[in-house]
């Protein structure tokens, strides 16, 4: 249906998380976009049961909630790609990304939409940004976080604050300016290069502040791969 809002759900073990995260996030979209709205929930063959939770979802909100299945756990930067194809494809509007676990609080899905309907072309919920906040962390991951964003705000020459950031709110004509299929990034680093392309085609990116809170369920998915991802990455986007 064109004109819709999808909201993309990456997960892999998120079933203490699933149920209410999309029931918060479809009351949220019911009163933000009454044009209409998706909820696509990617699941990389989670073992936990969270795509099984999901499809019991789906058929309890037809038309407002799908679940995408995907066989392997390749990462989030995959998940994300294979869910915008999906709502591309069906003339999504505007396309969301946002964690499943809660670090994105669902009721600022509607100010990122009303930002990007106000002429950004891509809301950015950010920390870093002033009236922006982290809670939750220990003084190590805060230092590791921000200085993350700042090396690749100084290596890339970019004016964004928190490049890492992962709630997000697109006009879907970024989505297909910015060449996906050859986006190479996997974890956190994946967040820098889609910002970054964005900026580069001269999109206007607009940082909405938020308060980002460490997840109440589950396990991160942060590693040591996905850190050293970023660190190698971030210089060769430069030139991308």
């Amino acid at each position: 249906m064109a004109g819709q809002a999808w909201l993309i759900l990456p997960t892999y073990d998120e079933a203490p998380n699933i149920e209410a995260i999309v029931r918060a996030a479809v009351d949220v979209l019911r009163r933000a976009a009454p044009e209409g709205f998706r909820v696509l929930v990617v699941d990389d063959d989670s073992p936990d049961g969270t795509g099984r939770m999901a499809d019991a979802l789906a058929a309890e909100h037809p038309g407002e909630v799908e679940v995408l299945h995907r066989t392997e756990r390749e990462g989030l930067g995959p998940a994300y790609l294979a869910g915008f194809a999906h709502a591309l494809e069906r003339d999504a509007a505007y396309v969301f990304e946002m964690d499943a676990d809660f670090s994105h609080d669902p009721a600022d899905l509607a100010r990122l939409l009303d930002t990007v309907r106000g002429g950004a072309d891509l809301a950015l919920g950010s920390r870093y940004t002033r009236g922006g906040a982290v809670k939750d962390w220990g003084l190590l991951r805060r230092v590791i976080s921000r200085g993350g964003c700042l090396y690749a705000q100084v290596v890339l020459g970019v004016p964004v604050r928190d490049l890492t950031g992962g709630f997000k709110c697109f006009r879907a004509e970024v989505l297909r300016a910015i060449d996906l299929p050859t986006v190479r990034a996997y974890g956190y680093a994946f967040q820098v290069e889609l910002t970054n392309r964005a900026l580069r085609r001269g999109f206007t990116v607009v940082e909405v502040p938020i308060t980002f809170r460490d997840r109440l369920h589950g396990q991160s998915k942060m590693s040591l791969r996905i850190a050293w991802e970023a660190m190698w990455l971030v210089p060769r986007l430069r030139r991308r």
